[in-house]
């Protein structure tokens, strides 16, 4: 009877429809909070300068182009990142990302309360550790809390298998007629919808109507919308309890292999015919959750968490062109620390203790600072921020 009530309830939220929304979007309150989220963090960069210039103006042309329909996003710049996969990255203009921003303002409470608890990706008091956290719940409720099983055993006694899946070309596979199809279950306002179809539109995709470009806000938020159906399917459908999905990699836990090829079978028969897209044939494998399983950036074992390799050999390969940009005087200290301290306060999630040591005292014999026993102690066991201070010649 409880399950009937929570399933009559999902079906109401999703259900329910919004109109005359695209009013919102050009508010002057609206603009402003857009522009203020769109400069966060680059207010020293000199496009956000420029457009804060005269930014009652450039706020007003805004508003006016959206109000009389005009509006016509900039030509998306394209660069090339290798990280070290090489991924092509599309940057918009910044009075775009200003749109993007009011546009998902409006937009992204009517969706947010439709998403499933375990979408973990680009979602407020959501994200990567979120997404650790309930890694750890569900492995320990598939593994019984690593108990030894009658008849069954491994080299960690742990019972359990994990299905760790990934969308082939996620971005570039997106369907843009089904994505505006599944907005349209929501929002019925013609004019928004013509909005979105706008921004969607200003990405050169190897095949019309399909794609939307990395690094856009509004990429992020419609590839939670588009995998929205995928994650009512698994849980409502095939009624895994155990399933976590961030952007396009997801897994599900289960004590039975048997059951996850079922699953897995089922879920890419149903990406193909609802959502055009497939599970990647090399990337989407049963494991056991004994071996750790590879998820949002870190090698998850039972009893402990370490980072990815490639992780910790990006970092050495960033602190080497650190020190030759600091010897040159192209880069403060004041850059540096931050980078550190942003790079160990993910670290921290993980079983890191002895690396982030090496790490810090690296970091005092290549850029001569020294560090105090209790700023030491400070930085490696709790997640508060730590000092450095010069050494007096």
């Amino acid at each position: 009877m409880a399950s009937c009530k929570v399933l009559l309830t999902l079906h109401i939220i999703y259900m329910k429809t919004y109109s005359n929304l695209y009013s919102e979007i050009y508010t002057t309150g609206n603009l402003m909070l857009a522009w203020k989220k769109a400069a966060k963090g680059k207010t020293k960069r000199d496009y956000v300068k420029e457009f804060g210039s005269n930014l009652l103006k450039n706020l007003f042309d805004l508003q006016n182009e959206l109000k009389t329909k005009i509006y016509k996003p900039i030509p998306l710049k394209i660069f090339i990142l290798r990280d070290p996969k090489t991924r092509k990255i599309s940057k918009s203009d910044f009075r775009d990302r200003i749109i993007h921003h009011a546009l998902i303002e409006v937009i992204e409470p009517i969706f947010d309360k439709t998403f499933i608890y375990d979408s973990c990706a680009n979602r407020l008091e959501k994200g990567n550790l979120f997404a650790i956290k309930r890694f750890d719940k569900f492995k320990r409720k598939v593994s019984k809390n690593g108990k030894l099983i009658k008849n069954y055993c491994n080299k960690n006694s742990i019972k359990g298998y994990c299905l760790k899946a990934d969308i082939k070309h996620y971005f570039d596979a997106v369907n843009h007629g089904i994505l505006l199809n599944i907005i349209k279950k929501k929002i019925t306002d013609k004019s928004v919808i013509c909005l979105i179809e706008v921004i969607l539109k200003n990405f050169n995709s190897k095949i019309n109507g399909k794609g939307m470009p990395l690094g856009n806000l509004t990429s992020q938020f419609f590839a939670n919308v588009y995998l929205n159906e995928l994650d009512y399917f698994v849980k409502y459908k095939l009624k895994s309890k155990y399933y976590i999905r961030y952007v396009d990699d997801f897994i599900i836990m289960h004590n039975s292999k048997e059951q996850l090829e079922t699953w897995k079978y089922e879920i890419n028969k149903f990406l193909k015919l609802n959502l055009g897209l497939e599970l990647h044939p090399e990337k989407s494998k049963i494991i056991p959750i004994s071996r750790g399983i590879d998820f949002v950036g870190f090698r998850n074992f039972y009893h402990y968490r370490l980072l990815r390799k490639r992780n910790i050999r990006k970092f050495n390969i960033k602190l080497k062109e650190f020190n030759n940009k600091y010897c040159n005087k192209e880069i403060t200290y004041d850059n540096i620390y931050d980078s550190m301290e942003g790079w160990t306060a993910n670290a921290k999630q993980a079983n890191t203790y002895s690396l982030r040591k090496s790490l810090l005292k690296r970091f005092e014999n290549e850029f001569k600072y020294e560090i105090s026993s209790k700023e030491v102690n400070r930085y490696l066991k709790h997640s508060q921020s730590f000092k450095f201070c010069k050494k007096i010649n």
